[in-house]
């Protein structure tokens, strides 16, 4: 399959950045002191999570790709920062002393996880406000605008940012979090999964009446579009009057975790290489299913997307 030329494509990405750490080891024997595993750790790994996970897949896929996020004045934070100018991404990173840089802690033993924990803080609004005037000096030398996020408090400003991308004509696709759908309201098109969707919209009956809320939500937001991943069931794109329906790839299911990074990486640069929304939501929805076969968050290259 030949793809579009992504080198031109140029996307920035603003949202929640962690750092996903992972220890492995061998699980062997359940602990006399409680009903748990005993891990003997092997090695540890640390990779780009949340945010920044979409900002290298983006770089993954030849784009040039510019993220901007708050982190903490820390180790976690130093190493994120690494991996990402490791993987060809440039960051605008905004240092707050006050805070610890988001971390997910997964143990894993024979290839399972075993145990996650969790290290966050919300930044300060002081940091959060200069941020968005580095957002606005980026707009200019983007092509697309991803909003990834993660409900950790970095996109306190996101009615803002639409608002300043729209008027430097520039498309911005949201990835959501939480029930209050309002703040997204102008962007050009919202990915949210099943359990997403449904705690917007409450529960469906059948396909007729998901399609019938999913619109509504479309239209109450004044979106292009909204995408609703689907995991096994592939995706459905609506927009207005019509529903197209994508089918997955069957593949076996590994690890979903940041298989929505993924997606909407792709579907921002393709669409940034001038690619239409229908063949850019197939490609994206592709590049998902690659994903999923693979453990942790983790990217998906040009050359798998477009290999035969």
């Amino acid at each position: 399959m030949k793809g579009p030329d992504t080198r031109r494509a140029r996307v920035l990405v603003v949202g929640d950045v962690m750092l996903d750490r992972y220890w492995h080891g061998e699980a062997t024997r359940i602990s006399p002191e409680a009903p748990v595993p005993v891990v003997l750790f092997r090695r540890e790994e640390a990779r780009a999570g949340g945010a920044a996970n979409v900002a290298a897949n983006c770089a993954a896929l030849g784009a040039k790709a510019h993220l901007l996020s708050v982190i903490g004045k820390d180790a976690e934070g130093a190493a994120l920062r690494r991996i990402l100018h490791q993987a060809g991404v440039k960051t605008g990173f905004h240092e707050d002393a006050s805070i610890r840089t988001t971390q997910k802690l997964r143990v894993i033993g024979r290839r399972q996880q075993l145990l996650r924990i969790d290290f966050e803080t919300p930044p300060s609004r002081e940091v959060l406000a200069s941020k968005l005037a580095d957002f606005r000096a980026a707009l200019a030398a983007c092509d697309v605008v991803i909003l990834s996020d993660y409900g950790k408090g970095g996109l306190a400003h996101i009615s803002r940012m639409i608002g300043l991308a729209r008027a430097a004509g520039k498309k911005v696709l949201v990835d959501p979090k939480g029930d209050d759908y309002s703040r997204y309201m102008g962007a050009h098109l919202v990915t949210p999964n099943l359990a997403e969707l449904r705690e917007v919209v409450g529960s469906w009956r059948n396909e007729n009446d998901l399609d019938r809320r999913a619109q509504g939500l479309r239209r109450r937001l004044g979106l292009e579009a909204l995408l609703l991943t689907r995991g096994d069931q592939g995706m459905s794109l609506y927009r207005q009057g019509k529903v197209l329906r994508v089918a997955a790839d069957k593949r076996e299911v590994y690890d979903v975790s940041g298989a929505g990074d993924t997606v909407i990486a792709t579907l921002a640069v393709m669409l940034a290489a001038g690619e239409p929304l229908q063949r850019s939501v197939r490609l994206a929805n592709r590049a998902g299913g690659i994903k999923v076969t693979k453990l942790g968050t983790a990217v998906v290259t040009g050359k798998e997307l477009f290999a035969t």
